[in-house]
């Protein structure tokens, strides 16, 4: 017999196999009323059975009327050399490395010219007018997430 995790498993992945959407939105607490389970276990099996690694994407708003999105992603065939940089970024990272990143990417026809200026643009230190360590904090958590969105389609 299965657990109660591979019966959610279950459940969701048929829902967003159904979905005319590409994703499916749920509430934690009417899934886990739903499956007369506490909700922690649907953050497990969210957390570790809908991750980056097995294609899919969750997004979640907190709060009253939030809500957690799944989504199934296809990964894009220069998956090795993205990956790659994601790992090379860390907890910070200067303008001019990241700018010689997107560059490489564009180089390597990953992004178009117009999303290598977006990019640049927006990690630019004018645009983050914060002390350097912040501006730099923030840039590589910019650039990270700017490199995800590239993964999938």
């Amino acid at each position: 017999m299965r657990n109660i995790s591979d019966i959610i498993e279950y459940h969701l992945k048929q829902n967003l196999e159904k979905s005319q959407k590409g994703y499916i939105e749920i509430q934690r607490s009417e899934l886990a009323d739903q499956f007369q389970c506490v909700p922690s276990q649907i953050n497990y099996v969210i957390n570790t059975r809908f991750t980056v690694e097995k294609g899919y994407l969750v997004e979640s708003k907190r709060g009253g009327g939030g809500f957690i999105r799944i989504r199934k992603v296809q990964l894009i065939q220069n998956q090795d050399l993205l990956q790659t940089i994601l790992e090379l970024i860390g907890d910070h990272i200067s303008q001019a490395t990241a700018e010689d990143m997107l560059d490489r990417l564009f180089d390597s026809r990953i992004i178009s010219e117009r999303e290598n200026r977006l990019m640049k643009a927006v990690i630019h230190r004018n645009v983050l007018s914060f002390q350097v360590q912040v501006r730099d904090q923030l840039r590589a958590k910019m650039m990270q997430a700017m490199l995800v969105s590239l993964l999938y389609k």
